[in-house]
Order: structure tokens, then sequence, then C-alpha cells
């Protein structure tokens, strides 16, 4: 690196450590994730040649991605409906310097419509209508780089410069640029009943540093985690998965009654009362007694 681009990189970074100091008050402004970002960038850029500030660079960098990951691994796990997991999803998005969030089941082979596949997005519609009309979708580059990998993948408009990146179509790139979606992750992911889906997010800032990109993969794999727990739930409550013996046992314990007690009224045995209890646990996939009565009351399976 070039004396006179590393003291510069030097000073913008020593510049944003110090917008971040206070990490508790910088958290309530808005240029919080954009800070974040230049500056995981720029410390990426500079790397051990900062003698004098290295340890303090590590200490704030691990501040910021621990406590990014605490926030948002909590507000994950709180959700409990799709439409709290949107938000975090934006919220997550927006925390990583990006812009826009999809997440879109993953295409068959004949399919040329990004409207038809999408599950959730902030994604503006004019976007949406332009991508459709342009059939965009069969000519990324990047999807089957994505489809054959596990793993979160990064990419920028500027790698068509760079080696071994394909090449993106013109009026794709245009249309990236042209919403300020010029830096964008996806990552390849299926349910647990084997329905894949794809979840990108999009924007205007430098790479993702390998740390970066590591963390974000890991809390887009923990809300897709959540998201189709949500997903099953659902299905499986529009199909009415619950017998009618279930169903009396769970009203019942949502009423206070022990299993003991429960028996005696419907006149069966304590291990029959159990087994009806597990199966209807294991069907609204629950813990426990407590989220299952729960469950059952949002689910409106009990009145």
């Amino acid at each position: 690196m070039p004396q006179h681009d590393f003291f510069r990189r030097r000073r913008v970074c020593l510049s944003l450590w110090k917008s971040l100091k206070n990490i508790s008050d910088c958290r309530k402004s808005n240029t919080y994730p954009l800070l974040t970002s230049k500056f995981c960038w720029y410390y990426n850029k500079i790397g051990i040649f900062v003698a004098d500030n290295i340890i303090t660079f590590n200490i704030a960098s691990n501040m910021i991605t621990l406590e990014r990951q605490s926030i948002l691994n909590s507000e994950i796990s709180a959700a409990d409906s799709r439409a709290e997991i949107s938000t975090v999803l934006e919220r997550t998005t927006r925390e990583f310097g990006f812009r826009y969030f999809m997440l879109v089941k993953q295409p068959p082979a004949d399919e040329v419509l990004l409207s038809r596949i999408l599950v959730d997005s902030n994604l503006p519609k004019d976007y949406i209508r332009e991508f459709d009309r342009l059939r965009l979708l069969r000519k990324c580059p990047i999807s089957s780089i994505i489809a054959e990998s596990s793993l979160p993948f990064c990419w920028s408009m500027d790698d068509r410069f760079h080696s071994g990146m394909p090449a993106f179509p013109l009026e794709l790139t245009q249309l990236q640029q042209r919403y300020e979606m010029t830096t964008s992750v996806a990552m390849a992911l299926h349910s647990t009943d084997g329905t894949g889906f794809r979840i990108r997010i999009d924007g205007s800032r430098p790479r993702l540093t390998q740390v970066e990109l590591n963390e974000i993969g890991m809390l887009l794999l923990h809300a897709f985690c959540v998201f189709d727990r949500i997903r099953r739930s659902e299905k499986a409550s529009l199909s009415g998965p619950l017998t009618t013996r279930e169903l009396e046992v769970v009203r019942w314990t949502a009423q206070g009654k022990t299993s003991s007690e429960i028996g005696k009224i419907l006149t069966l045995s304590d291990h029959t009362v159990n087994a009806y209890m597990t199966n209807a646990i294991k069907k609204l996939d629950c813990v426990n007694r407590t989220q299952l009565v729960a469950k059952a009351l949002r689910l409106r399976l009990i009145i």
C-alpha cells in the first residue's frame, strides 16, 4: 500500500473511531450503521500496520460486533410472526449499511418473474416491476454461485473488473445503480421440509469484510430458522393439526387443570392424557405446555 494512501486511510479510521467511541449514544443516531461499516472497511484495509492503535481498534471492532450480534439475535429470537421477522430483517439490513432485503422461494427452472417467488421484501414496487419487465431473473450471473454454496456470498458491481467474476448484463447494472443497489449479499437456505429459499440484501456501501460477512451470515440463518418455524406453524394451523381429543386436553390445560384432573374429566388415564399433550406440543412446534396453550390461543384453536 502506498504510504500516502495508508496514512489517509489511517486518518479516516481514527476519525470514525472517535465518532463511534461512545457506542450507546452513537446507536441512537441514524448514521450509526454507515459509520460502523466504514470503520470496519477502513480498519480492514490498514490492518496490523497501525501498530500504535491496533489494540484499541481490535477492542472497538469486537465491541461493535458483539453488541450488534447480541441485540439483533435477541430481536430475532423474540419474533413470533411474519411481520416481526420482516421488521428484524429490515433492521439487520440497515445495521450493516444496506437498504433493501428480499426473501424469495428458490425459483423453478422456467420461472422468469421475481414477483411470483417473492415472499417478503422492502424493495420499491417500481423496482420489482422494472426487474420483471426486463426479465432479469434468469440473467443474474451470481445465481449459480449462490445455488452451489450454503455460505453467504458478497459481491459488488465493481467486481466485474476483477478476474473470476462473471459479467453483469448492462440493463441489470443500470437498474441496480439507479436504485443504489451496487453491493449485495445473498445466501441459499433450505426449510426442514426441503423447500428452498434465498435471502438477499442490497445497498450502496463498500464490500463486506470477511468478519462482517460471517456475522451477517449467522444472523440471516437465525432469522430464517425463526421464519421457517412460523411458516410451518401457519401451514399446520390451516390444515387443522389437532384432533378433537388433543384440543380437549389443551383446552382443559388452558384452564389450569393437571393431567390427573383432565383424565378424570375425560375418563382417560394420565398416560393417555400426557400422550395427547405430547402430540399437540409436537404438532404445533412447541417446547412445553405453557407455550402450547399460548400458541393455541393465538391461533384461535381454543377460546
